[in-house]
């Protein structure tokens, strides 16, 4: 069983910061590219920012240059620094994880619970 826990959501003034986290565990064999998500009320879940194994990194326009995505492959981790927030960044963040549980079987898509990141303007 494969778990992806997100912590770091909150509330903060426009203008802050604040910053995510997400670990993966279980009986994991292989990460492949890890992301965030955003989902706000009424809308549709949105790419916030990716980063592969070997640490290429992708953002959407709305972020790019204010929000940081990294990661630490021996801790299974990624994490998503973000600055000069704004009140428009306030949803629901999610984890995304592409996972091998084992040698040889076909990788698949794994998601965190979500946390909530309000933005107060």
């Amino acid at each position: 069983q494969v778990q992806l826990v997100e912590s770091g959501g909150g509330l903060v003034q426009a203008g802050g910061s604040l910053r995510l986290s997400c670990a993966a565990s279980g009986s994991i064999f292989s990460i492949n590219a890890m992301g965030w998500y955003r989902q706000a009320p009424g809308k549709q879940r949105e790419l916030v920012a990716t980063i592969t194994s070997g640490r290429r990194t992708n953002y959407a326009d709305s972020v790019t240059g204010r929000f940081t995505i990294s990661r630490d492959n021996a801790k299974n981790t990624v994490y998503l620094q973000m600055n000069s927030l704004k009140p428009e960044d306030t949803s629901v963040y999610y984890c995304n994880a592409d996972i091998r549980l084992r040698f040889g079987v076909q990788w698949a898509d794994y998601w965190g619970q979500g946390t909530q990141v309000t933005v107060s303007s």
